[in-house]
Formats: C-alpha cells, structure tokens, sequence
C-alpha cells in the first residue's frame, strides 16, 4: 500500500486499509484498486474504484459483499474516530 492511499484518508488511516485490503483480496486486478476519500462536513466519504471486470466480485450478489465491506471498514473507523460512507464507482 503506497503513503498517497493513507496520509490523504484525513483521519482515516485504519479504515482506509481495511477497506484497502479487503477489496484488493477480492479482485482480480489488485494493483488498479483506488481509495479515493472526500471529506464532507460531518463525516467521511470513502470512494473505491476497481478495473472494469471486478466490480461484481467487490459488490457480490445482492450487494451482500458490498454491505458487509461497510460493516467491517465502519467498525474500523470507530478506531480512526470518524464516521464514514463508502461508495463503490465506476
């Protein structure tokens, strides 16, 4: 994991490489998974891109894979001391 993915996570370190972690071991195409986080105002956005075939995997069937990512990644952000949302782009 390179320093740009979790200096910029803006006091979300932790949950930034949990969700770092978890998507690249789904996909893949590990190399060309991106966090990208956007501070709001009340809370943290966490924006994940994968390469084009992998978004199924990361989103799973009925979005089941992509709700228990966000589980996992908020638990960890309790750790940071933020809140955050995670959206996965295309």
């Amino acid at each position: 994991m390179s320093d740009a993915e979790t200096t910029g996570a803006g006091g979300a370190e932790h949950a930034t490489a949990v969700l770092t972690h978890m998507t690249r071991s789904l996909v893949d195409h590990p190399d060309e998974v991106n966090v990208d986080v956007v501070d709001l105002d009340d809370r943290l956005e966490l924006n994940v891109s994968v390469a084009d075939g992998d978004m199924g995997r990361v989103i799973g069937k009925r979005g089941r894979m992509a709700n228990a990512i966000r589980v996992v990644t908020r638990a960890a952000a309790v750790r940071d001391g933020v809140e955050v949302d995670i959206e996965f782009v295309d």
